[in-house]
């Protein structure tokens, strides 16, 4: 195992098990490549990202496979009032914050607490400490999170982190863009996608949940049952880009709820994604626009779907929705666990 390294470049890291490969960057804690195999074990690179750690360092990077923090998503106008303190954030998506701010987690060099590359269950601990005062959050907060490959076709990710002296809104969001046809197959409008949620939180013009929190069924938003991405996309505007409430019983999986079933029919590559988050980012891509990738792949509008468990947006400012409060010396606990199949 790898000694603790506090390294300020940008790398990337490796873990293969023999049946998945996956490589990782400790700029955003950012998986830019993950190869899995199809029915006939063809492997190919299911998520969207670059071949080196430059082009995401350079910000061309929509968010493509890293950890945002230190809230996920929008917060409304980039205000919030936490025990009587009024806080005000960078408005980097106007008019509003998003995933944290300018320089969000992201965008941030993460130090690597241990790694252990092939072998059994290979892993990797990436460590952060987020100043009090950080893009206007309160409060010092020591993160962690740790990617490991569980089996042969399964990858987790544990992500912790504790307040250390004052309370703090925390929601952090892995953003991997995925296309299980491979990175650079085209569109995932012919992806089929079961969601474990009977609810979304609508939005309004400039994508901020508005509190309501509304019923799926007889709308554009259900897939409930399993339901081709492209079937209905043209009735909700640019695309799908909602919170879902992940209010489905199922069974559970190491303690966690199912969240969703993405298929590609082509390749039969599968992935169950599962968490303890109590809602789920289904986006499909809408602003991905001629961004040029691995291997020189284009990726246009849609090129590939994010499945990014989290708490509500705007959490902070909606009474009514699960609280994205941690206390100080409390811990904060997101896993997801990715299961591929074919």
């Amino acid at each position: 195992m790898a000694d603790q390294s506090k390294n300020n470049t940008p790398e990337i890291f490796e873990l293969d098990n023999g049946s998945m490969h996956v490589k990782i960057s400790n700029y955003g804690a950012t998986i830019t490549s993950l190869s899995v195999p199809d029915k006939n074990g063809k492997l190919a690179d299911v998520v969207l990202g670059f071949d080196s750690v430059d082009p995401y360092v350079k910000g061309l990077a929509p968010f493509f496979g890293c950890i945002v923090g230190r809230v996920a998503n929008r917060i409304k106008e980039g205000k919030f009032s936490l025990n009587g303190v009024d806080y005000t954030l960078p408005i980097n998506k106007p008019p509003n914050s998003l995933h944290g701010g300018n320089k969000g987690f992201d965008k941030k060099i993460w130090d690597v607490a241990g790694h252990k590359k092939d072998g059994d269950k290979p892993f990797i601990i990436f460590k952060y400490h987020s100043a009090d005062g950080e893009e206007g959050y309160p409060g010092g907060v020591a993160v962690t999170a740790t990617y490991t490959l569980t089996s042969a076709t399964t990858m987790r990710l544990d992500m912790e982190a504790v307040p250390e002296n004052k309370d703090t809104p925390i929601s952090l969001a892995q953003h991997t863009y995925w296309n299980l046809a491979g990175h650079d197959s085209g569109n995932i409008l012919d992806h089929k996608i079961q969601i474990w949620g009977s609810h979304v939180t609508p939005v309004d013009q400039f994508t901020v949940p508005t509190g309501e929190i509304l019923p799926v069924k007889g709308t554009p938003f259900d897939f409930t049952e399993e339901k081709r991405i492209g079937e209905s996309i043209g009735e909700v505007g640019l695309g799908y880009d909602h919170n879902y409430v992940l209010d489905c019983p199922d069974q559970e999986k190491e303690g966690l709820k199912h969240a969703a079933k993405l298929r590609d029919g082509g390749s039969s590559r599968v992935l169950d994604l599962w968490t303890n988050a109590p809602g789920m980012q289904f986006y499909t891509g809408n602003y991905v626009n001629g961004v040029v990738g691995k291997g020189n792949a284009v990726y246009g509008k849609h090129a590939g779907v994010c499945l990014e468990t989290q708490g509500f947006p705007n959490a902070i400012n909606q009474s009514n929705f699960p609280s994205v409060v941690v206390k100080a010396g409390e811990k904060y606990k997101h896993t997801m666990l990715f299961e591929f199949s074919a």
